[in-house]
């Protein structure tokens, strides 16, 4: 029986390795990952991946954050109930400094939820099959086949012009 193997091609360029991307998605092995050592816009283009929706959860913690910092501060001076000089309990318009400083924490909270949530974090399956180098000069491209057909995926990464390094 045929067992699955991860085979990664290591490219010294990022032209190569987005060829190598383009030639492993018209093929039949499944594309697993990718390593960059830099940020690249060329590689997401290639794989074609969708826009992100953390900012949305980033719009919805700023929007919960303005009106709980607004109720807060509410909240605060009617509990309180100083007058001061005549004034009004509620002043509106200074609670906006407070809506607008929750806004802008609840909002980082927003991103950072929806970062992790829409990310999967933490992911640790597949980080068995990395190489160190993709860290450092190489751009990684890890692809799994079965067993017989090992030496097909090793050519066509070999043909982009890239090292092949396959894991047990």
């Amino acid at each position: 029986m045929a067992t699955e193997k991860y085979v990664m091609g290591l490219f010294k360029s990022e032209d190569q390795a987005v060829a190598a991307i383009q030639d492993v998605k018209a093929s039949s092995w499944p594309l697993i990952r990718t390593h960059s050592p830099i940020p690249s816009h060329k590689i997401p283009a290639a794989l074609n991946l969708k826009t992100s929706k953390v900012g949305w959860f980033t719009l919805c913690g700023g929007i919960i954050g303005f009106f709980t910092g607004y109720g807060l501060a509410i909240f605060t001076a009617l509990r309180w109930g100083l007058m001061v000089g005549g004034k009004p309990v509620l002043a509106y318009v200074p609670f906006v400094i407070v809506g607008f400083e929750f806004t802008i924490l609840f909002a980082i909270f927003g991103n950072l939820i929806g970062m992790l949530l829409l990310t999967r974090l933490p992911r640790l399956k597949n980080l068995e099959n990395y190489d160190p180098r993709c860290s450092g000069e190489h751009f990684g491209v890890l692809s799994s086949c079965q067993d017989d057909q090992r030496e097909g995926l090793q050519s066509l990464f070999t043909k982009n012009g890239g090292d092949v390094k396959v894991f047990d």
